[in-house]
C-alpha cells in the first residue's frame, strides 16, 4: 500500500528536466582529447616495438600478485564484476531509466547506448586487430605476444568501467553531483584495472590502454550530441503518436450506475413511444378497427381486412424510424420535424345519442343521469305530427 502511494505521488510530480546544458566540445575538452589520443598511440607503439613497457608486463606477471596476497583473492573476484559489461550496463541502465522517466526524456538512455556502441566498436576492433595473448597463455618470456589470435589488448574490463561509471558523471545535473560521481567512476576504473593485474588476467599495458580507450569515449561524446538529439526527437514523436492511437482506440469510460449504450437506447425508445402514444396505438387509431369499435360495430363485420394492416396500415411509415438497437437513435414524436406523416383518419361518422343522454341534457343536470334512472329503460319520445294544443 505504501509503495502504491509513493508511486502515485511521484506520478503527480511535475517534470524535472536537467538544469545542466548539453556538454559541448570546449577547448579544454579538445586539449584533453588530443593528449589522450597521443597517450593511446604511445602505448600501442611501446607494445609493438617490445620496449620497456613489455618488460614491466613480464616482471609483474612473474611476480604473481595473487600468490603474494592470497587473502584478497576472494574479495577481488567479486569486485572485478564492476568492470564486466553486462552487469554494469544493466545496473547503470536501470538508474538512467529512472532519470529518463523523471525528466520525461530518453536522452540519458540514448547517451549510454551511444557510449557502449562506440566502446564495443573501438575496443573490439583493436583487440581483434592486434590479437595479443593474455599472461596465462603467454608462450615466450619477454615477447609482446601480438598477432597470436588473442583478444586481450586493450583491457575490456578497464575500458568498460571507465565508460559505464563515467556516464553518470557526464549526465550529472549539478556540479556537486558531477564531482561526486567523478570520484565514484575514478575509483571503479582504477580498482577494476588494478584487480585484473592482480588476478593475472591482463598485462599492465592492457590496463593502461583500457583507461585511455574509455577516456577517449567520454571526451568525444559531445561530438555525438547532435545525433543523440535527433534520435531523442524521433523517440518523443513516436511516443506521442502511440499515445494518440491508444486514446483513439480506447473505449469511453461508462460511469458506475449508468446503463450501457444498448440499454440506454432501449430506455429512450420506450420513453419516446410512451410520449407519442405508442406505435400500435397511433397506427391503430388510423385504421378501420378503431373506427369500427367507436361506432359500436363488431370486428366480424370486416372479415376481409388483415389484422396487421389495421395496426400498421402502411409499412413505409416505419422505414425511416430508428430501431431500438441503435444506441444514438430516438424515435421521433408525431408532430415534430422529421417525424413520419400520420395516416388520415376515416371521415367523421354520426355518433348516435342515446335517449337517456338527451333526457339528462334536457333536464340541465350537466350531462349527468338522474339518480335512479334506468340505463336500459326506453324513454318516451314526442308523437309524430303536429303537437296537440
Amino acid at each position: 500500500m505504501r509503495t502504491e502511494r509513493f508511486l502515485a505521488r511521484l506520478e503527480q510530480e511535475p517534470e524535472r528536466p536537467s538544469s545542466r546544458d548539453v556538454p559541448r566540445m570546449s577547448r579544454h575538452r579538445r586539449v584533453l582529447f588530443g593528449a589522450t589520443v597521443v597517450l593511446y598511440a604511445v602505448i600501442v607503439a611501446a607494445v609493438l616495438v617490445e620496449s620497456v613497457l613489455v618488460r614491466v608486463d613480464w616482471q609483474v606477471m612473474l611476480f604473481r600478485p595473487y600468490k603474494q596476497w592470497p587473502e584478497y583473492h576472494q574479495f577481488l573476484d567479486y569486485f572485478v564484476v564492476l568492470g564486466q559489461r553486462a552487469p554494469t550496463a544493466v545496473l547503470v541502465a536501470a538508474w538512467l531509466g529512472w532519470r529518463s522517466w523523471r525528466q520525461r526524456t530518453p536522452r540519458p538512455l540514448l547517451v549510454l547506448a551511444t557510449a557502449l556502441l562506440l566502446l564495443n566498436a573501438s575496443v573490439g576492433a583493436v583487440k581483434i586487430g592486434l590479437g595479443r595473448l593474455g599472461p596465462h597463455y603467454a608462450t615466450e618470456v619477454g615477447s609482446a605476444e601480438l598477432f597470436a589470435g588473442g583478444d586481450i589488448f586493450p583491457s575490456g574490463h578497464t575500458a568498460n568501467a571507465v565508460v559505464t561509471w563515467g556516464i553518470l558523471a557526464y549526465l550529472a545535473s549539478t556540479p556537486r553531483a558531477r564531482r561526486l560521481l567523478s570520484l565514484v567512476a575514478a575509483f571503479a576504473a582504477l580498482g577494476v584495472g588494478a584487480t585484473t593485474v592482480y588476478l593475472g588476467t591482463h598485462w599492465v599495458s592492457d590496463v593502461l590502454l583500457g583507461w585511455a580507450a574509455g577516456l577517449l569515449i567520454l571526451l568525444g561524446l559531445p561530438w555525438c550530441e547532435p545525433v543523440i538529439g535527433r534520435a531523442e526527437t524521433l523517440v518523443l514523436a513516436y511516443r506521442e503518436r502511440a499515445r494518440r492511437l491508444r486514446a483513439q482506440r480506447a473505449p469511453l469510460p461508462v460511469p458506475a450506475g449508468e446503463p450501457v449504450a444498448a440499454e440506454r437506447a432501449d430506455t429512450a425508445y420506450a420513453a419516446a413511444g410512451q410520449r407519442s402514444g405508442g406505435h400500435a396505438r397511433r397506427y391503430a387509431d388510423a385504421g378501420t378497427g378503431s373506427g369500427a369499435a367507436a361506432d359500436g360495430e363488431p370486428a366480424a363485420e370486416h372479415p376481409d381486412e388483415d389484422t396487421h394492416s389495421e395496426a400498421c396500415p402502411d409499412e413505409s411509415l416505419w422505414a425511416d424510424e430508428p430501431q431500438p438497437g441503435d444506441a444514438d437513435a430516438v424515435p421521433p414524436v408525431p408532430g415534430t420535424p422529421g417525424a413520419p406523416p400520420a395516416r388520415l383518419h376515416h371521415s367523421a361518422r354520426p355518433h348516435p345519442v342515446r335517449g337517456t343522454e338527451r333526457a339528462s341534457a334536457a333536464t340541465g343536470v350537466g350531462g349527468r343521469r338522474a339518480p335512479g334512472a334506468d340505463r336500459t329503460a326506453p324513454q318516451r319520445t314526442a308523437p309524430l305530427g303536429p303537437r296537440a294544443k
